[in-house]
């Protein structure tokens, strides 16, 4: 009687159960190349950087980002106009319009840029940004990012900055 009540209750599982639906793969790691103009922030002139980037797709289109930056930007206040070191890591949210094999997306993300001269200067930025994804398979994608960030500092005017990226990622 066990045997045929634990049956019958599996038989009826079974059959209420929803049918399965395909997942995508919602957490991507990648690596980003791009260029950043410091409007002179601190004196720094324009510069190619590297990026580490990652996000997690939540619902509904939007997912949270992170993009951290390493640049060597000429400093123009110094005589020589010797290289410095500029970190920028960011995070932020996006929304995508699409999330198919284009991916449009528009979005803002705070960042933090610390640059490294004779005396370390810190700003904190907020930003939007808009791109775009193309998978060029289930678990790998290209994409074009543009952001415009606004940095404030305590006695310091505020700052701007462009950057412009490409970038590839692998999702999982």
């Amino acid at each position: 009687m066990r045997t045929l009540l634990c049956s019958l209750g599996f038989a009826l599982a079974l059959l209420g159960a929803a049918p399965a639906h395909a997942q995508f793969a919602n957490r991507s790691l990648g690596l980003s190349l791009g260029y950043m103009d410091f409007n002179k922030t601190k004196g720094l002139d324009d510069a190619l950087f590297l990026g580490i980037d990652a996000s997690l797709y939540i619902e509904n289109g939007f997912e949270v980002v992170s993009l951290s930056k390493i640049a060597f930007p000429k400093d123009t206040t110094d005589p020589n106009e010797k290289r410095v070191v500029g970190l920028a890591p960011s995070l932020g949210l996006r929304y995508l319009f699409s999330e198919e094999s284009i991916r449009p997306y528009l979005g803002t993300d705070v960042s933090y840029l610390i640059i490294f001269k004779e005396s370390v200067s810190n700003f904190v930025g907020i930003g939007p940004n808009v791109g775009i994804d193309f998978f060029v398979s289930d678990s790998v994608s290209l994409g074009l990012r543009g952001q415009y960030n606004f940095y404030i500092a305590l006695n310091e005017k505020t700052q701007t900055s462009l950057t412009l990226s490409a970038g590839a990622a692998a999702y999982f």
